[in-house]
């Protein structure tokens, strides 16, 4: 079993930038795709963002250019900087991690996934 821990979120202003970060509890995930998802309010969980093992990236389109995932593997840590918020970014933001390789685009490509954080961007 592998617990995620979400941190970062909050509010900030249209315009503004926020860093994501997730690390697992007690191992690490060297091995594992690591992906961001996020899920608004009456509206499904959509894909954002994943980092492979070997540190391919993938974006969704309505966040290319303004987002940045990164992995850490010595400290264990994933990251996702968000810049150029816009009022409809706001979600909870999840992170979400699989062994290997997977169908990084949609949820169930994942095994372990973290509480969520809040993302909130007021125009």
């Amino acid at each position: 079993q592998v617990q995620l821990v979400e941190s970062g979120g909050g509010l900030v202003q249209a315009g503004g930038s926020l860093r994501l970060s997730c690390a697992p509890a007690g191992r690490t995930f060297n091995s594992f795709t690591l992906g961001w998802f996020r899920q608004a309010p009456v509206k499904e969980r959509e894909f954002v963002a994943a980092i492979t093992w070997s540190h391919s990236t993938y974006y969704a389109d309505s966040v290319k250019g303004r987002v940045v995932i990164s992995r850490n593997d010595a400290n264990h840590t994933v990251y996702l900087q968000m810049n150029s918020l816009k009022p409809e970014d706001t979600a909870v933001y999840y992170c979400a991690a699989v062994r290997g390789y997977s169908n990084y685009a949609k949820p169930d490509g994942y095994d372990y996934w973290g509480q969520g954080t809040q993302v909130t961007v007021s125009s």
